[in-house]
């Protein structure tokens, strides 16, 4: 029986080689010009990625430039880690890059109908337009200002009762809650949850993201794809999705349980779920908007709108205390624009405060919440610099290495704010060495949002209290490290001492 099976293994084992040999062969082939960093059989690049790929690729650009392929397994993957080389991809020819590749994440967190990572198609485009006409308008940003004020106020007094009780103030977790409290209670489900609530958000949250982050061995392999399954990787991934779904349900059956008249309220008091059933019952916006996709789009809104969030604030607070010339100068602006402290700072204070907004630019420079932006997928064979590109080739931007970039920025590894106040440079998607928030057909449609938060709150926070870390501890000794994920946090939460200013 053993020869029996010794024998079996010697003739399929070289047929397995050549199969082998013939499959890598066949992958090597490629048209293309661009510099390619050299790949093992089968998983070609994959091993290289490691935990912070945005790090990895950026090291990897420096040796084989900013436009280089690399292959996931089977797949061609371009690589894009300068300005120059994203304007071509998400400006010049943004249309051919508009399409979102095929991700085994995508489908089973996402339904495989949001916003974020639906096929460029009509349905796409019709689903965006909701989202920018409708949820994420000027008009709706402005109409949502009190909420952001209110809930502002709120954190100030969360802080001031823990500096009368002489606690620290974990400001990672204040910042978390903000958010969900903002963008996604309020604003896009409209109300608020108590506190074992916030905590799952949270955990939900982090899990979402560090699923969406991670990278999916089937996706690259097929028939690898049975992997997932035995190390558990997808039954956790359908647990977070199944959670998330049983929580959407529920608040779309309340929304849709209300007594008729509470639809008719004033311009303002909806928040997305109402507008969404709106549209639906109206059907206003010219194609069907199923269960599904509503779910969709307020998950959208979940993860995206809060993760990012609370990431900038933490980040944006964190340097400032490593950087305290720079904290005081902003809190000299603040005082000049506001000195009476007894009131938050309002939204219209703001406008008046070109360092506060230097400051949120170097954050997201320095720290783009996602560094390297959700992938794209060429829809029909181009020329990008002279280099043949195939179709179905996926781009990776890098947004954290365009950034840093010292072709465009002078000291980029500092964080200077200064360099912005005589800049025209912004983070709206037209510069595109500083792309945060994506740019194109597929930039971020909640970039207003999100930011009218940030400034706010980091207004008021250097507004009404001193800073400092506790047990002695100095700026130029915090912790820096990062988490993995789709969206990069600072591993260790900001825990700090805050100090009433005087009046």
């Amino acid at each position: 029986m053993a020869q029996d099976n010794t024998s079996w293994l010697l003739l399929i084992l070289p047929i397995f080689l050549i199969l082998l040999f013939k499959w890598y062969s066949k992958s090597a082939i490629s048209k293309s010009s661009l510099p390619s960093p050299p790949k093992l059989p089968v998983i070609g690049n994959l091993h290289q990625l490691g935990l912070y790929p945005h790090r990895t690729l950026h090291s990897l650009a420096q040796k084989y430039g900013p436009l280089m392929l690399l292959h996931l397994g089977r797949k061609p993957v371009l690589a894009v880690s300068s300005a120059e080389a994203a304007r071509e991809v998400m400006k010049t020819h943004d249309l051919v890059f508009s399409n979102r590749p095929k991700l085994k994440m995508f489908d089973m967190l996402l339904y495989g109908k949001d916003v974020a990572s639906a096929p460029c198609g009509e349905y796409w485009r019709q689903l965006r337009s909701i989202c920018v006409l409708h949820l994420l308008s000027n008009k709706m940003v402005q109409s949502l200002r009190g909420v952001r004020e209110e809930e502002t106020s709120i954190m100030m007094e969360k802080i001031k009762h823990a500096c009368s009780a002489n606690r620290s103030v974990n400001l990672s977790e204040l910042f978390s809650s903000i958010a969900n409290d903002v963008v996604c209670s309020r604003v896009a489900l409209g109300r608020k949850y108590g506190e074992g609530s916030g905590r799952k958000f949270t955990e939900l949250r982090d899990n979402f993201g560090e699923l969406m982050g991670s990278s999916v061995i089937g996706d690259y392999i097929p028939w690898l794809d049975w992997l997932g399954h035995v190390n558990g990787f997808y039954a956790r991934a359908h647990a977070v999705a199944e959670e998330f779904d049983r929580f959407l349900e529920a608040v779309v059956e309340g929304h849709m349980n209300r007594p008729k008249e509470a639809y008719d309220s004033t311009e303002g008091d909806d928040d997305f779920v109402d507008l969404l059933l709106s549209l639906q019952r109206t059907n206003s916006v010219g194609f069907p908007i199923d269960r599904s996709a509503m779910k969709a789009v307020i998950l959208d809104m979940f993860a995206a709108g809060t993760d990012t969030t609370h990431t900038v604030l933490g980040w944006t607070m964190t340097e400032l205390l490593k950087h305290p010339n720079a904290m005081k100068k902003l809190q000299d602006e603040v005082k000049n624009v506001k000195r009476d402290r007894s009131h938050i700072i309002t939204e219209e204070d703001t406008d008046h405060m070109p360092y506060l907004k230097a400051v949120l630019k170097e954050t997201l420079r320095l720290h783009p919440p996602v560094p390297l932006l959700m992938p794209r997928e060429s829809m029909q064979e181009i020329k990008l610099l002279g280099h043949h590109i195939d179709t179905k080739t996926q781009v990776a931007v890098n947004a954290w290495a365009a950034a840093r970039d010292p072709v465009h920025w002078n000291t980029p590894q500092q964080f200077k704010p200064e360099r912005f106040l005589n800049s025209s440079i912004d983070y709206k998607g037209l510069d595109f060495q500083l792309i945060p928030f994506g740019a194109g057909r597929r930039g971020c449609p909640g970039t207003q949002l999100a930011m009218a938060l940030n400034e706010l709150v980091i207004a008021n926070v250097v507004f009404h209290f001193d800073w400092s870390l506790p047990n002695g501890e100095q700026g130029k000794d915090l912790d820096m490290s990062e988490t993995a994920g789709l969206t990069v946090h600072k591993r260790v939460p900001l825990q700090v001492v805050a100090l009433p200013r005087n009046k």
